[in-house]
């Protein structure tokens, strides 16, 4: 059986990701934002499970980046036992 990781977020995380449920809820429909949320669930099943699938962040090197999608990048960083979910990049 494989190892998870614990995830953990970061407040600025969090923020992020309440900004973006916003942005997307006033703009799409509740079937986009619903998608959307399925594909932030396993994309972090995905880093939890083997978190160095995703390359080192090119500007900060302790950070991995995994992209969620054109517009959304998550950034973390890895301890032994724990994922730190730092934030999440929307452009």
């Amino acid at each position: 059986m494989a190892y998870h990781y614990k995830l953990f977020w970061s407040d600025e995380a969090i923020n992020n990701l309440e900004s973006i449920l916003d942005y997307l809820q006033n703009r799409w429909t509740q079937r986009e934002v619903d998608k959307y949320k399925n594909q932030l669930s396993k994309q972090l099943n995905l880093i939890t499970s083997n978190p160095k699938l995703f390359p080192k962040s090119d500007y900060n090197p302790r950070l991995r980046k995994a992209v969620l999608s054109k517009q959304t990048t998550i950034y973390y960083e890895i301890s032994e036992t724990r994922i730190n979910l730092v934030y999440l990049f929307n452009s």
